[in-house]
């Protein structure tokens, strides 16, 4: 009988050589032995990248590692084919001999990704940073401080990043992955706000937790939503079986226990392809005081732009915006796209039904609450009730919030199938604060102008009354309604439970 031979070893398995074997598997180089095969420089990368990948081993050997294993790392490119910059570049400085940038932009990473940048360069998301002359940035500015926008809103939407005069990005404004980051460069956005930076994982740009940084909290809390929604549950359940690290990742090829944001917005499934224009598959915007649905604009120059329904569609052709319209894609089309997506899992009656149920709540808010208060709003401000200035009455905050926090809950706890969001976080408090806080504050406001609420009456009889929704508020329960909620509190807890 024979011992068979490992390595020339009669017996690898006894203990002097099992110390020899874990010694060697100790001291290899990680990061030699994830190399690509070839000759640095030949092969693969900047050669000149070589003498970069041997001092940040010892330097920052996390960061170093990361990439190493990184699909980048794998493939061979190396730090210089990234953040190498060239003469002109004002965020360039000398360092170790080579011209280097710290900030890799959008524009950089197209050499290699030329389709993905143009889809991402258009979209809501590279114009995030567009919230620097906003109402949102005025209330963080002012009333809170710029030192708070730096750490709170920037970190999500983007800011303008400041060099100085050595070529490095200032202390201020930096660091900063916002998605809507502005570049010296011009470019906007910032690829590693989804594919974090050294490992550049698609894996990790695919999980909801990723969108979650910023679509979270009372004002757009989709992560909250999500995750009580039946997707949500789903996907933690089976998130082994989610295939995250494929290639093409196909809804309902590569995986179909559950979507995460990636699926619906911008992943392949039904018979669309993947994109990274994140807004193309949206029908309503919910982010404003009153939803409207949208028509996209596609532009020559790789730009666009939403147009509300109702409103004049330019056509294909003509000029828009200093460019030439080269697509448009009604809120219908836009749809389509969505429900195309859905029908990799769901069947058309599945789809529809959302939508109508989606639709109906939207609907819901806009008619009895959002286009009656800001009606009510706009003559306060005409007749010189409150000031033209925002914020410096009481009244407006209430209103913020009304349409900014709780109405949003409710438009996207409805979007998303999350029904706490739907109603105990949405409508019920927009109810709540409209009835308690916003009318109780419209007649305060009257009272201290004229010394008495007829004006307040007045607007309410004009903008409310017309909905049947508000009948209760200025009739009171009528007795049907009364019964009915007699009867469900004694089935629940017994006769006399309401007195």
């Amino acid at each position: 009988m024979h011992t068979r031979s490992f390595l020339g070893i009669s017996n690898p398995f006894s203990l002097p050589w099992l110390g020899v074997l874990f010694a060697l598997l100790l001291f290899t180089n990680p990061l030699q032995a994830a190399r690509p095969t070839g000759e640095m420089g030949k092969d693969w990368g900047n050669p000149k990248g070589k003498a970069c990948v041997e001092c940040h081993q010892a330097e920052t050997p996390g960061l170093t590692q990361e990439w190493n294993h990184s699909q980048h790392g794998q493939s061979g490119v190396n730090c210089l084919d990234c953040h190498q910059a060239k003469p002109e570049d004002k965020d360039g400085f000398v360092h170790e001999g080579e011209r280097i940038s710290v900030i890799v932009t959008p524009k950089d990473c197209s050499t290699c990704h030329k389709a993905e940048f143009e889809e991402m360069d258009g979209s809501h998301h590279a114009k995030a940073g567009d919230i620097l002359g906003s109402l949102d940035n005025l209330m963080g500015e002012v009333i809170g401080g710029p030192a708070a926008v730096t750490v709170g809103c920037k970190q999500c939407h983007g800011g303008v990043v400041e060099i100085g005069a050595d070529g490095k990005p200032s202390p201020g404004s930096w660091p900063n992955t916002g998605i809507g980051r502005i570049n010296p460069d011009g470019s906007k956005g910032s690829c590693s706000a989804c594919h974090a930076r050294h490992t550049f994982s698609k894996a990790q740009a695919r999980t909801p937790d990723t969108c979650g940084k910023c679509h979270v909290g009372p004002d757009h809390p989709q992560i909250e939503i999500y995750n009580e929604s039946k997707h949500g549950i789903v996907y933690r359940a089976s998130v082994d079986k989610m295939n995250l690290d494929s290639d093409k990742w196909v809804a309902g090829i590569d995986y179909s226990a559950a979507p995460t944001c990636a699926t619906c917005h911008m992943s392949a499934g039904g018979k669309e392809g993947k994109t990274h224009n994140v807004g193309e598959r949206i029908s309503w915007t919910l982010r404003p005081a009153v939803s409207k649905k949208l028509n996209l604009v596609k532009l020559e120059n790789g730009q666009e732009f939403d147009v509300p329904e109702g409103e004049a569609v330019p056509k294909v052709g003509e000029a828009a915006k200093e460019s030439k319209v080269i697509e448009v894609l009604t809120w219908e089309d836009r749809r389509n796209k969505m429900k195309s997506v859905c029908s990799a899992c769901h069947t058309e009656n599945m789809v529809e039904g959302h939508y109508k149920q989606f639709d109906d709540l939207v609907e819901l808010y806009n008619e009895k609450f959002a286009k009656p208060i800001a009606a009510m709003m706009e003559d306060l401000k005409k007749e010189g009730y409150i000031t033209p200035a925002p914020f410096d009455e009481k009244i407006e905050w209430v209103w913020w919030e009304i349409w900014h926090h709780e109405g949003r809950r409710a438009r996207h706890g409805a979007s998303m199938s999350g029904p706490d969001y739907a109603w105990w976080h949405g409508i019920y408090d927009v109810a709540k604060n409209t009835y308690f806080e916003f009318i109780p504050e419209l007649k305060e406001v009257v009272q201290h102008k004229d010394g008495n609420t007829k004006k307040a009456d007045e607007l309410l009889a004009k903008h409310f009354k017309g909905h049947e929704g508000h009948d209760w508020y200025f009739n009171g329960l009528n007795k049907e309604q009364i019964e009915k909620v007699r009867q469900g509190y004694e089935e629940r807890y017994g006769k006399g439970a309401l007195k």
